[in-house]
């Protein structure tokens, strides 16, 4: 017997007779509520019935590509040949988010700053330049690159150097803003409504951020490029690319010629580039066009090479045995404090830098390796790009 509820002298409804809705998503939620058989508003002016909003897909900002989520074995993938012993390999699963195909271009920086001068005071602005004097060298003829790495057009659409992970993080934030402001612009969103109201209308831009480590090294590997039709994962990579050599193997399946190097580093004692006159050249002396080289599987560019990226972990040497297997980061000391080791070197303010650069050997492009330096240091070797989460199921 089907049980009726009556409210107000009217039978809403009988459990045993409500007709089969379907499978309803956020791009089609259907009409009336599944749950009670009322009607939905769709507009948000309707304070009458209850709102819901229709959604396709997520919004989100400019060269963000989309990294699908999935079980993956993080870690070093070769021989621990410096003995840091400091990623063993363990699985783990990393949700869907979103990562800039290229590193953060000293063009992006410069319309940062330029922005921030129009709200800022000049002292906060120097606290937001990057440092040019990380090219200074006493005994190298570097220190013309202080004025014309981040400077000169030339240079445009190379990736910034000289910042800390503090001005990382300022640019990420700075970003999220002016994306945000621009698209409720462009879509005439009400500029007043709460952060809460424009997360519940599926028109707040997610914040834009630092990748964890796990993050970025999942979207280094592209494993996603190794799979076919079943759970298998019979070939492992220790490069962002097929094989276990630098160079390019494949004459059709990879833009380039067969035999050109896959990344920007320091192929040997002295030599960052190789010969004059192209003969497989590694693309530059110095970091390069963050377009140059093939991108991995995943619609990503210099994720080997060019120039290291910072990641928002607090570096711990024993994170790995610590951080949970699904969407792992290390926040702080939790578990680790900074007073269990003799040193200064592993304290909160320390955080995990990853995929080598124009400067390293070729042991640092693999994704598993680690490296850290304080947050407020800055190198003529370290970048970044930003990530954002990914909200729902893409394209459902």
């Amino acid at each position: 017997m089907g049980i009726a509820l009556i409210v107000g002298g009217s039978i809403l409804a009988s459990c045993n007779r409500n007709p089969s809705y379907g499978r309803r998503t956020a791009a089609k939620p259907g009409k009336t509520s599944a749950s009670t058989g009322a009607s939905y508003s769709f507009k948000d002016a309707d304070s009458t019935n209850f709102f819901v909003t229709k959604i396709s897909d997520q919004k989100v900002g400019p060269r963000l590509r989309y990294i699908q989520g999935g079980r993956t074995v993080l870690g070093s993938q070769e021989e621990d040949i410096m003995a840091f012993r400091d990623n063993a390999e363990r699985t783990v699963t990393v949700a869907s988010f979103y990562m800039d195909e290229t590193e953060v271009t000293n063009v992006d920086y410069k319309e940062f700053l330029f922005d921030m001068r129009k709200r800022v005071s000049t002292d906060s602005i120097m606290k937001l330049e990057p440092d040019e004097n990380v090219w200074r060298g006493s005994l190298s003829y570097n220190d013309v690159y202080d004025n014309y790495y981040f400077r000169f057009p030339g240079f445009n659409f190379y990736p910034v150097v000289g910042v800390s992970w503090k001005q990382a993080t300022a640019y990420s934030q700075w970003r999220t803003e002016v994306v945000s402001r621009l698209f409720m612009e462009k879509n005439k969103v009400d500029s007043t409504l709460s952060k809460t109201r424009l997360i519940e209308r599926g028109v707040a831009i997610a914040e834009y951020r630092l990748p964890n480590e796990a993050e970025w090294e999942y979207a280094a590997k592209a494993m996603v490029g190794t799979q076919y039709r079943d759970e298998n994962q019979e070939n492992g990579r220790i490069y962002p690319w097929d094989g276990r050599g630098l160079r390019n193997p494949y004459t059709v399946r990879r833009k380039g010629s067969q035999g050109d190097f896959l990344a920007n580093f320091k192929r040997g004692r002295g030599d960052y580039a190789g010969l004059s006159g192209g003969m497989a050249n590694d693309g530059e002396i110095l970091p390069t066009n963050v377009y140059d080289m093939p991108p991995n599987d995943f619609g990503l560019y210099h994720m080997a090479g060019n120039v290291n990226e910072w990641v928002y972990d607090v570096y711990r040497p024993m994170s790995y045995q610590d951080m949970d297997d699904l969407n792992p980061v290390r926040k702080d000391g939790y578990k680790d404090p900074e007073e269990d080791y003799m040193i200064s070197f592993f304290d909160d303010n320390h955080r995990v830098y990853k995929g080598g650069s124009w400067r390293d050997m070729a042991y640092w492009l693999s994704p598993g390796t680690r490296r850290f330096m304080h947050q407020d240091s800055a190198t003529n070797h370290i970048g970044f790009r930003c990530a954002m989460i990914s909200v729902g199921a893409k394209g459902k």
